[in-house]
């Protein structure tokens, strides 16, 4: 079982087959980072989508065009690595490797906390031989000498060139690599790196100090190809593993799920890697041009076979941008169309999820390109074949069988002889057939069952057992019991080798070919992944309101299955109805995705057997037709309307019995996959269940606008326009939303009973502004407005945008805005909007703008989808010139320092520098993706902030055209990055969900933390000054607030999904408005995280609040209050009335209040849908439109 086991056969070692595949092709592709391919599709659908009887049929010769190369297919924005390049970076990486073991130090290199020189002498030296592996059975008595186990090194990364390197300068080292799953949760990956005793682990993205694993007693090697070509490491001579005297005894080790509520490590053979390549290189070997992709996730075996099937063999690889297949299952359609993929790698789970795609017009070049199909990881139905048959006929179709502990696969079945099978056999499923070259089979039988048992392996294929876990190694490693022995594929070794017991069992067919049965243990596949449901019961015991749990996987034939918890209470929880929220975010930082259960039934007691055990099979019965209702919505049915076609393929994907109009179908147990698979049932942009989670709200969407109306990135670009309903009053006693869950201790709403009259003071916060008061009584009339926004006198020159951004020429002064008046109006009268003016920008406008004052002047800036940006005069409206960029622009603009540029980016992933007065393009500096952050102005370095689609944040020297300064933040950046003048911190969140923190008080700048919350940010991060409070909305709901130190304050969950960043303004004093796509405006306390008040506008939000500093409402008790601007995607605008006082005066201790915190003021429909966030000033509102216009509107008092 040695790597030098391989040799007898001309076969040595990875390391080996590898430099015979680079010397024989060293200038062809062998890699390709595919960035470009996914941008044309983009472009191509919204090219052709709108065009009437498109079908896809010229959309290859659209791809054909765009291509540099057609064999193998790249295209612009694509990085292409040759072998050659790959070699070289393979013995860069491995020397250094090396030489650190060896006890030599690398700049790229950082210690763990606490590590010393002393530990340095200790490196080189082996651990204990009773901390390695311990195996059991005769011929691998000679691997318990210490000497034979290799030191361990994590990879942390996702699939990517760098991922590719790494494994095989790992290997070519000689020693072993440990994948870790950045997907996985810290707490696992920290376990894992502990009891594995990781030498340091090696990461692709930057990294310092402040790295979350270097404070967690792990040294970080960081590594890029750029780096390793340019920076080559020389060693005089590095020897071949394969040359070794004493050869490792195994070359990666790999973490699945187990039955003993851990998991366990399995540690794989370079024997069993190469047998297993050249076993399907023999059966296919490659044929001409042909392309693969690597898009498995690393947590998963297939990965390997994946990556090294096509490294090993010369064929290119294709690495599509993993987040992109990770927020969108569907787009690895778009890959295997543009790259013309021929080898595709897939469980059966996914294929069927894709099958629909694949079926339509515009995939006709997928099913032209695709040779071979392997499916893997699961069982796969006969009713699926027989669909992928019908739709891929001259597609080779293989279904394979293994796990990880038999590197990955030990038989397969070629589809072709199917047919035959089925002549003489009735089957429900495709066999798993027969073994691969060098791996035995056999069945141990059960009493009475001549033909069937269970399946033990063994041969060149099985792993040497388990790190560091003797006691599941003695039970699932060993010698054969004879007497009960089954040998369906003798071989001679049968009776003296050890096999792997696999739990699983099988029965053969009268054609040899065995047939997958099932399990009588608790362990299941999900989407192609083992899951010990042990593992899962173990953790949930551990959340600390729980008494016991039970976990079942429910599945029915032909549809999805899923994972249901069943769970026992300490206390009735009176927030039961977002218990499954708050306890699968719990989980989601112990376990893997793909343990987390998709829904929570709460239960009084568990059944049991006779025995005490719990009673499975009696939960499997149980219906699973449980409801969340939701209150205030409902839909009145009248004539045909697709609401039930809507809720049946609710049904169908939820496999819930009963739906209602206003379950929301994430609260049902929907997830990506689910909510994928209803989109194409029902021929719809999947994004749109995001924003329409109701079947009736999305029912009300579709029949106004249509399935295909957008075609836009996810989130940004949502067509919405449902009739809107009417928002309700709340007090802050009837409030909260029920679905609301906090992470903190529960405090005592403010209570507002009728008959109080008490007259409350003016909060000491708000005086502390220094700004110029206006005052007027009465009603406020349009010539009133007018009149007094005229008078504006702004001491400085100033701008403002979305979320109350404010910033001031020369020194920065904290809440010195400029004027502001006060208009006296009762507490009981409502308001009016009306427009002044709008400007056409031919096409969508989902920018929010940006108001700037300067030299007695005010204007606003803003861009389109048309590519047009224009400056247009904020008073009438006037536009004073516009240019048009290269592609089109979603984010706002914002002004330099010296208020002499306007820095604006666009979809072409240039960031233009403007001139203020004429429009004429100073300088564009070009990313390596879209831009969709607004830039940030750094007023003491004088350098411009923005982040870009391709996971990269630039600090740009405006007046030396140049980049400063460069950072991964490990995901696109959506939202602009903010500032911390105070403390000189900058901070930036990505659609990773990681946060990062940069201190830029001077040169070179440099990381100090990172925070990885788990979820995609796309909103802005906000800023509380002066205590620097970081505030973090989650595209699930969660809202966390961050000190500077990168330590969690609080943590609050809303009642749905937080697509824009947090509006904290200083005239509402410790408050942040946060909007979220349920249709709610919540008030939390800066401090604790409280919920102040709720709001509930009736329909989805996507933008950011914004409250009006230049105007005050008051009445005859001295009550100030503000007017908040919400704006629902609809296309309503409302003005919310804040009474600011009543928060801060409330809080006192036995204090009571009559009037409503918040009430509505203002209402006002526009004829598009709205994802620019407002601003407001002085009563004015500018804000962009779906209609193609940007809007000034007049806020107007209005008596009744």
């Amino acid at each position: 079982m040695s790597d030098t086991d391989t040799a007898e056969e001309g076969h040595c070692c990875i390391s080996h087959e590898f430099l015979e595949v680079a010397s024989t092709n060293p200038h062809k592709i062998a890699v390709i980072r595919a960035s470009g391919g996914s941008r044309i599709c983009r472009e191509l659908r919204e090219k052709f989508l709108d065009k009437p009887g498109f079908d896809g049929s010229n959309e290859e010769d659209e791809f054909f065009d765009h291509r540099i190369s057609s064999y193998p297919p790249f295209y612009e924005e694509d990085e292409c690595f040759t072998f050659s390049e790959i070699s070289a970076s393979v013995d860069s990486l491995s020397c250094r490797i090396r030489h650190i073991l060896d006890g030599g130090d690398d700049p790229n290199l950082i210690r763990r906390r606490g590590y010393s020189d002393r530990e340095q002498t200790l490196d080189g030296k082996l651990s204990e031989p009773s901390k390695m592996v311990k195996v059991t059975g005769d011929q691998f008595t000679k691997f318990q000498n210490v000497d034979n186990t290799p030191k361990i090194l994590a990879i942390y990364m996702v699939p990517s060139v760098e991922y590719i390197i790494a494994v095989l300068s790992v290997l070519r080292c000689g020693e072993a690599f440990l994948p870790l799953d950045p997907s996985w949760p810290k707490e696992r990956i920290l376990s894992i790196v502990s009891s594995s005793n990781v030498e340091f682990v090696i990461k692709g993205d930057c990294c310092d100090k402040s790295d979350w694993l270097v404070d967690h007693s792990c040294s970080l090697l960081c590594i890029s190809m750029k780096g390793n070509l340019r920076d080559p490491f020389n060693q005089p001579h590095l020897s071949w593993p394969c040359e070794s005297t004493n050869p490792r005894t195994f070359c990666y080790l790999m973490y699945t799920s187990g039955s003993t509520g851990k998991p366990k490590g399995v540690c794989g053979t370079e024997q069993g890697l190469v047998n297993r390549i050249l076993w399907m290189k023999e059966l296919f070997p490659l044929d001409g041009e042909e392309t693969l992709v690597f898009k498995t996730s690393i947590s998963f075996i297939d990965h390997l076979q994946e990556f090294l099937g096509a490294i090993l063999t010369g064929a290119p690889l294709v690495v599509p941008p993993f987040e992109e297949l990770k927020a969108n299952p569907f787009c690895i359609i778009d890959f295997l169309k543009v790259y013309c993929v021929s080898r595709l790698t897939i469980v059966p789970s996914m294929i069927r999820l894709i099958l629909p795609a694949i079926e339509s017009p515009q995939s006709k070049c997928v099913r032209r390109s695709l040779k071979l199909l392997v499916l893997s990881g699961e069982i796969l139905p006969l009713s699926l074949y027989n669909m992928l048959h019908k739709l891929l006929p001259e597609t080779s179709i293989l279904n394979l069988y293994g796990s990880t502990e038999v590197s990955g696969d030990c038989t397969y079945f070629d589809c072709k002889r199917l047919s035959l099978v089925l002549e003489t056999e009735e089957l429900s499923s495709v066999p798993i057939g027969i073994p691969i070259s060098n791996c035995d089979i056999v069945l141990v039988k059960e009493p009475k069952a001549s033909n069937e048992g269970e399946i033990y392996v063994g041969g060149h294929c099985i792993s040497i057992g388990y790190f560091h876990n003797p006691t599941i190694t003695s039970l699932d490693y060993v010698k054969l019991p004879e007497e009960s022995v089954y040998n369906c594929f003798p071989s001679k070794e049968s009776a003296t080798q050890l096999h792997f017991r696999t739990g699983d069992f099988a029965k053969q067919l009268r054609s040899g070919d065995l047939v997958f049965l099932g399990r009588k243990d608790r362990t299941i596949k999900v989407n192609g992944q083992r899951v010990a449901l042990e593992e899962i019961e173990n953790t949930l015991r551990e959340y600390p309101n729980v008494i016991d749990a039970a976990v079942i996987f429910h599945k029915d034939d032909g549809k999805p299955a899923f994972l249901v918890a069943y769970i026992i209470l300490k206390i009735n929880d009176e927030y039961q109805e977002s218990l499954g929220s708050s306890i699968g975010s719990w989980l989601a930082k112990k376990l893997p995705p793909v343990m987390i259960p998709s829904r929570y039934l709460c239960v009084d007691s568990l059944p049991l057997l006779s025995t005490g055990k719990i009673n499975y099979a009696c939960l499997e019965e149980l219906t699973f037709s449980r409801r969340w209702s939701q209150n205030g919505i409902g839909v009145t049915e009248c004539g045909f309307d697709p609401l039930q076609v809507i809720k049946k393929a609710f049904s169908n994907a939820l496999m819930i019995e009963k739906i209602a109009d206003d379950d929301d179908f994430f609260r049902m147990g929907g997830n990506s996959i689910t909510a994928a698979q209803v989109a194409y049932k029902l021929g719809i942009d999947m994004r749109f269940l995001y924003i329409f989670p109701c079947a009736a709200k999305l029912r009300n969407f579709l029949k106004r606008e249509g399935p295909y109306k957008d075609s836009s990135p996810i989130f940004t670009d949502l067509v919405v326009r449902p009739k809107p309903e009417e928002g309700k009053m709340l007090h802050l006693s009837d409030s909260v939303d029920p679905n609301l869950h906090k992470s903190m201790s529960h405090t005592r709403a403010l209570t507002i009973p009728p008959g109080k009259s008490d007259k409350l003071p003016v909060s000491s916060k708000y005086l502390k502004t220094n700004s110029i008061l206006y005052t007027t009584s009465g009603s406020l009339h349009p010539q009133d407005i007018q009149s007094l926004f005229s008078s504006f006198n702004f001491s400085k020159a100033c701008s403002f945008s979305r979320c109350n951004k404010v910033m001031c020429k020369g020194e920065y002064e904290i809440n010195d805005v400029g004027p502001c008046w006060s208009v006296e109006i009762a507490r009981n009268r409502k308001g009016s909007m009306r427009e002044l003016w709008k400007v056409h920008l031919d096409s969508c406008v989902d920018a929010s703008p940006l108001i700037v004052f300067n030299e007695g002047q005010m204007y606003l800036f803003i861009g389109s989808h048309s590519q047009k940006f224009l400056c247009v005069n904020a008073i009438s409206g006037s536009i004073q010139w516009q240019v048009k960029l290269e592609g089109r622009i979603e984010c706002s603009a914002a002004i330099t320092s010296d208020f002499s540029q306007v820095v604006v980016g666009c979809y072409k992933g240039k960031i233009y520098f403007l001139d203020f007065m004429t429009g004429n393009i100073s300088w564009a500096f070009q990313t390596g993706g879209e831009v969709k952050s607004q830039p940030v102005m750094d007023k003491c370095r004088n350098l411009i902030w923005c982040g870009s689609h391709d996971h990269n944040l630039y600090a740009l020297d405006y007046r030396n055209h140049c980049c400063v300064y460069k950072t991964s933040c490990g995901g696109s950046v959506y939202g602009s990055p903010s500032i911390d003048l105070v403390h000189d911190m900058l901070y930036v969140a990505s659609t990773s969900g990681r946060v990062t923190a940069i201190s830029i008080k001077a040169l070179p700048f440099s990381i100090v933390w990172q925070y990885d919350l788990g979820v995609p940010v796309f909103g802005s991060l906000s800023i509380s000054s002066p205590s620097g409070i970081v505030i973090c909305c989650l595209v699930d709901g969660h809202v966390i607030a961050l000190d500077p130190s990168g330590s969690i304050i609080w943590t609050v969950v809303t009642g749905g999904p937080v697509f824009a960043g947090a509006c904290i303004s200083y005239v509402i004093p410790s408050q942040v408005l946060i909007c979220s796509r349920n249709g709610s405006v919540y008030s939390f306390d800066l401090e604790g995280g409280h919920l102040l008040w709720q709001y509930d506008v009736g329909e989805p939000i996507t933008s950011s609040a914004y409250v009006d500093e230049n105007m005050q409402l008051s009445d005859t008790s001295n009550l100030s209050n503000r007017l908040a601007c919400i704006c629902g995607s609809s296309g309503s605008i409302y003005l919310l009335r804040i009474n600011s006082n009543a928060i801060t005066y409330g809080n006192e201790l036995g204090k009571e209040i009559e009037d409503p915190v918040v009430q509505k003021f203002a209402y006002m429909n526009l004829q598009g849908d709205i994802f620019s966030s407002p601003v407001m000033i002085g009563g004015r509102i500018y804000v962009g439109c779906r209609d193609d216009y940007v809007h000034c509107i007049s806020v107007e008092d209005l008596r009744f």
